[in-house]
């Protein structure tokens, strides 16, 4: 029947009442004359066909070798074209919905008559008299609405609403043939158990796809479009007995109207549900990666590649159907998964975090951390998982970052090069230095801190002659605070910012004399990425995780890398080769990987926090360990992490075999290469007077098996031994431990925090680290810490991370500053003792 007929039979169905409205349809429709002419205009001049904005499907995370690792949704749902549902299953939903869709013309008039005198016998609704059409109408209008009072009005059960979807339903009949409005039907349709569309209800109900549906099954979808929710079998066997039931009217259903026979049905209805429900997570919490799943998520909604406004993005990623290729390597990602697990459990309330970045191409290969991503049972606080994610910085879901320690040396040793150092050039470095002159931000104002005093990180007070290659392997704090100072300690802060350095809040770098020391908060994916750029010869690029993304459209996208020559290449190669000396002869010798590998250890003051970053020629990894309660108030001194104690965590001892067992795992079937040489006619030949009778007498006090302070520690030992002393030296706490026993170490086998001696408490004009004089520390209030739930403790009011200790690492040994907790962030503790 055309448009036109049933436009001329609506006269009939409105005297009747119909379903349009039950009985207030009758005096809308039989007082004649001009009320008729009304309605017959009503149902001529009809309305554009409503606006139909793209339908929310599931968008799909990749792996770099296609293989699905994640999805989420606002809608799960997949659409697909009609000829992709296999054609049981088309007839099925036409005979149940709507058995006259191929004859009417969007109304249905003896459907609609029928309906009304089943309806009227009954004394309820036991039929409806919706098209197929317009029930479309309803759900374009419902998925469309912009506002929840736009939706609402869509559901109304009024008058207006059915008058409405009918001028719509005779719209949509003009521009679109049937097997559209089919299609779109079966895709925009809610079936239950959260499975919008034919496609992912077959999947969700059956694990199986639409285009192999079988008879049963196809009833059994057909049956629950019309009570999605009282049918829902994901709710028990109640609604699973009514959706029986549904099916069973289905088969009769296409029986009578001779689609199948008496004998099928029968059958079909002697057949179980067989129901088999496939779980559709959505979300990140149920990803195999989770962390991972967060940054591209949290990726798709910042990066302005992906839209230009914020609701731009939203929308985009809202509505979904997109499928996103990333660079995430399975290999690298279990590697550093099974290696922070085989080190840290869940349980432990420490955590460990690793991101893996390809030199090159700033693609990050692996995200992993020690706990597990969610909300913990109950929502306690503390727990086996957490919902930051800690590999990352704030703006991917991350926290505000740990400090990254003597990691940032490497700033200070790249700008000395670039500047003309040569390697064995140096310097006498005295027991202890004030940092009162010499210093001065990028804002050419001074920042000297003339009320500090910085020992070297025994504490013994000792100095000596250094070069900048012991002084790297040694991680020497006051040779690199000197040698800071030469450069200029804005050249060293413009050189890190070149290499990617942005603190993990996304607040400004705090140019401080200690920024060598890595007074500043940091997140693995950053310092992972800077240091993939001494590996890629002086090319930084962009943390990259998402590589193409193909739209609902099927257009891919291609996400190329963002690189840029920051550091020449000669300099990157002498930084390489200084630092491959870390794992020859400094706080990492004994712990290599059996291929070239450069990095740097990393200790924060009072050991709050430790880190270990480091690369090869094909692959960069940095590695974080901090108290997920607050480091501050719990540093990682006589801990038991993963069932080992340790009587002091730092970065050679904890970090650093995680990265060594996660990069040889994530190398395997990489081919070994090395370092291209440095250019010793530019940088060989360098002098640092009295190091080399330095150096020949520490090797003769090795040969002799002497260590320092050994005559020291004797007579400390006969002292308490006599009563005389306050105790003895530690058995378990030795001054050096072999980098070859990194499980339990109780000193750092590299320097670890040195000490800052406080003066007299008078006030300075230097802004320290906390935007005050180290000796001006008033109480400041309390401020939440963005991106961190309601927790236990409180953190800094400057924001920093949790646990994370402000203006000090390895190298600024200060009076300890008050502590705070990772899960909310006021000031706790008070000025502790400085450490001997």
């Amino acid at each position: 029947m055309t448009v036109l007929k049933s436009v001329g039979a609506l006269g009939l169905a409105g005297a009747l009442g119909g379903v349009l409205a039950g009985a207030m349809a009758a005096p809308l429709v039989s007082g004649g004359g001009m009320a008729a002419m009304s309605v017959a205009n009503t149902f001529v001049d009809l309305p554009p066909a409503p606006r139909e904005e793209p339908l929310s499907q599931v968008t799909r995370l990749l792996d770099k070798d296609g293989r699905q690792f994640a999805q989420f949704y606002e809608a799960n749902r997949t659409a697909v074209r009609l000829g992709a549902v296999a054609s049981v299953m088309r007839k099925a939903i036409v005979a149940i919905e709507d058995a006259r869709f191929y004859e009417h013309g969007g109304l249905d008039v003896k459907g609609t008559i029928r309906a009304l005198l089943t309806n009227t016998q009954a004394g309820g609704i036991r039929q409806g008299g919706s098209s197929l059409t317009q029930q479309l109408v309803k759900n374009i209008l419902v998925e469309s609405a912009r506002s929840d009072a736009e939706r609402d009005k869509a559901r109304a059960p009024n008058l207006a609403r059915k008058i409405t979807e009918l001028r719509y339903a005779l719209a949509l009949e003009k521009k679109y043939r049937k097997d559209e409005i089919l299609e779109r039907y079966l895709n925009i349709a809610y079936f239950g158990a959260g499975a919008h569309g034919v496609e992912a209800a077959a999947r969700r109900f059956f694990s199986t796809s639409a285009s192999r549906l079988t008879l049963n099954q196809a009833a059994t979808l057909a049956g629950a479009v019309r009570m999605p929710y009282s049918t829902d079998p994901s709710l028990g066997q109640a609604h699973r007995e009514r959706l029986k039931m549904r099916r069973d009217a289905v088969l009769d259903r296409m029986a009578g109207l001779k689609q199948i026979t008496q004998q099928e049905a029968a059958r079909a209805k002697a057949e179980p549900l067989d129901i088999r429900l496939r779980p559709e997570p959505g979300g990140c919490a149920q990803s195999h990666y989770p962390f991972y799943c967060l940054y591209v998520q949290r990726e798709l909604l910042s990066n302005p590649a992906f839209g230009n406004t914020a609701r731009e993005r939203h929308a985009r990623m809202a509505r979904g159907g997109l499928v996103i290729r990333t660079s995430l390597d399975p290999i690298a990602q279990r590697a550093a998964e099974r290696a922070i697990h085989e080190h840290v459990s869940a349980e432990d309330t420490e955590v460990a975090a690793e991101a893996m970045v390809e030199p090159g191409t700033g693609r990050i290969r692996a995200m992993a951390a020690s706990k597990r991503f969610g909300r913990n049972p109950g929502n306690r606080k503390n727990g086996p998982k957490t919902t930051f994610n800690l590999p990352a910085d704030v703006a991917h879901g991350g926290g505000q970052g740990f400090q990254a320690g003597s990691t940032f040396k490497v700033f200070t040793l790249a700008t000395a090069l670039r500047q003309g150092w040569r390697f064995g050039d140096g310097f006498q470095t005295p027991g202890a230095m004030v940092p009162g002159q010499g210093y001065r931000n990028c804002a050419g104002r001074s920042v000297n801190d003339p009320n500090g005093r910085v020992l070297n990180a025994s504490g013994e007070g000792e100095g000596g002659p250094h070069s900048i290659e012991t002084g790297t392997w040694k991680s020497v704090n006051i040779f690199y605070m000197m040698l800071e100072r030469k450069v200029g300690l804005c050249n060293v802060v413009r050189t890190a910012r070149e290499l990617g350095i942005t603190r993990a809040d996304g607040g400004p770098l705090r140019e401080v004399p200690t920024f060598t020391l890595g007074v500043n908060e940091m997140d693995p994916v950053t310092v992972a990425a800077s240091f993939a750029a001494f590996a890629g010869r002086g090319l930084y690029c962009r943390p990259l995780a998402i590589m193409e993304i193909t739209g609902r459209d099927g257009r891919r996208t291609h996400v190329p890398p963002s690189c840029e020559q920051v550091i020449e290449q000669p300099i990157a190669d002498a930084v390489n080769h200084v630092l491959k000396g870390v794992f020859d002869k400094g706080t990492m010798k004994g712990q290599g990987i059996g291929r070239p590998a450069a990095g740097k250890t990393g200790t924060n003051n009072g050991y709050t926090s430790a880190w270990f970053a480091g690369y090869t020629p094909a692959l960069a990894a940095a590695v974080s360990v901090g108290d997920i309660r607050g480091s501050y108030k719990y540093p990682l001194q006589g801990v038991e992490i993963g069932g080992r104690s340790y009587g002091s965590v730092q970065g050679a001892s904890l970090p650093g075999p995680i990265w060594v067992e996660s990069m040889e795992a994530a190398l395997r079937r990489t081919e070994s290469r090395g370092f291209p040489g440095p250019d010793m006619g530019r940088f060989g030949g360098g002098h640092t007077p009295g190091l080399e009778k330095a150096l020949a007498e520490e090797e003769r006090k090795k040969k002799r098996g002497d260590h320092p302070f050994a005559g020291r520690r004797r007579q400390r030992l006969f002292e308490w031994l006599l009563g005389q002393g306050a105790g003895a030296p530690s058995a378990g706490a030795p001054d050096r431990v072999r980098a070859d026993e990194p499980l339990r170490p109780t000193r750092p086998s590299d320097p670890g925090p040195a000490i800052v001696q406080p003066p007299p408490r008078v006030r300075s004009d230097v802004e320290s680290p906390r935007g005050r004089s180290e000796s001006t520390r008033e109480r400041q209030p309390r401020r939440r810490f963005e991106g961190m739930p309601p927790g236990r403790s409180r953190g800094r009011s400057d924001g920093t991370q949790p646990g994370q200790p402000r203006g000090r690492s390895e190298g600024t040994r200060a009076v300890q500053p008050r502590r705070q907790g990772e899960e909310s962030q006021g000031r706790q503790g008070r000025p502790g003792r400085t450490q001997r």
